[in-house]
């Protein structure tokens, strides 16, 4: 989980060696003692033109609040970060209209070495974290990695040699889910592609919430995935997925993401989002930032399923099926393709949605990442869909 670094108040205090800090967005605004101070904490000064940063100390990631200068706060190790004013910066980046641009920096610099070659004209990247030794330990994660990539393979007909699979249980040090695996992953998705090719991203693994600073978040807070590196590299957020995956996409290619983690129905940052009632009406909710900012592709189709609203957490269980951990929000994807109810993307939606609740998932071992915003641990999960461009959820038929 990325920690986020806080701008530091400084007030009057019974102790005049403790500085107090704040947390500008936070629901109610209290005041919080601030440790001892040790000046060898004070970190020599670091760019934020990006607005996020790396903590020199623990090289935890931290994000740079609008407006904010002088100093923030490493919540990780206390360390106080010394910072350029942000107002200073440069404006925003205008939307992408080019279907052949190149992504500017952070996150537009290809990786020198690639994965694996490119065959084919559909293409997958698996992920499934485990967290082992992390404390916060996942069971199902590989499960349903490998089931997806079965499912691929022989229900898709995915060529086996264009499925990079990233799971903790690989050897090469090239395939484990870690933040920078991960990235380059990404990359190579869309690396090359041309007009009919079918794209997919999954993960199984955590997923968490952070409060939005530049306003692009309609609920005022940013979904990340977590790496199996997090607590040392940190998080990658929905703003990073969107920028490299989504906006790049091209007129005549298809991408889907998959995503069974906790708060992940708006994991891509996608405009639309389609809200479905328990009697299966549905309406498309405008998930636009109100900023301007664009979230959209250069072209191409993006959709995404994913195992809960962002408010909700995925469940590891047993329940479903019956055997070995598996996540609530995968089994139910697959159940629907194998049983045929996934002919078109609301019966997929609807079928996810009455497998998870006409089960009953409490009793078993389920798993989630703690929050700074914990969800209702009762309130059961509900799959999500977004796109780029709303659709008939009843007549266009599914497909990857």
């Amino acid at each position: 989980m990325e920690t986020w670094g806080t701008k530091i108040k400084y007030k009057i205090s019974s102790s005049p060696d403790q500085p107090h800090f704040f947390f500008p967005s936070t629901p109610v605004c209290n005041y919080f003692p601030f440790p001892p101070l040790d000046f060898s904490f004070f970190i020599d000064f670091i760019s934020a033109s990006n607005m996020l940063v790396n903590c020199p100390n623990c090289r935890t990631q931290l994000l740079v609040p609008p407006a904010a200068g002088g100093f923030i706060c490493c919540r990780t190790c206390w360390a106080v970060i010394q910072v350029a004013e942000t107002s200073s910066l440069p404006p925003p980046r205008p939307p992408y209209y080019s279907a052949h641009h190149l992504l500017p920096p952070p996150y537009g610099q290809m990786p020198a070495s690639q994965p694996v070659g490119v065959l084919g004209r559909k293409r997958a990247v698996i992920c499934g974290v485990l967290y082992r030794n992390s404390g916060r330990e996942l069971k199902g994660s590989v499960n349903d990695a490998k089931c997806m990539e079965f499912l691929l393979r022989k229900q898709f007909k995915f060529p086996e040699s264009s499925i990079l699979m990233l799971t903790e249980e690989e050897y090469d040090l090239d395939k484990k889910p870690t933040k920078y695996n991960m990235r380059r992953a990404l990359y190579w998705l869309l690396q090359d592609c041309q007009p009919g090719d079918s794209l997919v991203f999954y993960f199984s693994g955590h997923g968490s919430q952070q409060i939005n600073y530049n306003g692009d978040e309609i609920d005022g807070y940013d979904e990340t995935l977590c790496p199996m590196d997090y607590q040392t590299e940190g998080i990658i957020l929905d703003d990073e997925i969107n920028e490299t995956i989504v906006r790049p996409l091209p007129p005549g290619v298809k991408l889907h993401a998959i995503i069974d983690a906790c708060h992940s129905g708006t994991m891509l940052d996608l405009p639309f989002l389609c809200r479905m009632d328990r009697g299966c009406q549905y309406k498309w909710e405008d998930h636009r930032p109100r900023s301007g900012a664009w979230k959209g592709t250069s072209g191409g189709e993006a959709i995404s399923l994913s195992g809960c609203d962002d408010h909700q957490i995925s469940i590891d269980t047993r329940a479903l099926s019956k055997n070995a951990l598996t996540g609530a929000m995968t089994f139910s994807f697959i159940q629907a393709i194998e049983h045929e109810h996934a002919t078109t993307y609301g019966s997929m939606l609807n079928s996810m949605r009455s497998t998870i609740y006409n089960n009953d998932l409490g009793g078993n071992t389920a798993t989630h990442f703690p929050t700074m915003y914990p969800s209702n641990p009762w309130y059961k999960q509900e799959p999500q869909l977004t796109t780029n461009i709303p659709f008939d959820v009843y007549t266009k038929p599914f497909s990857l």
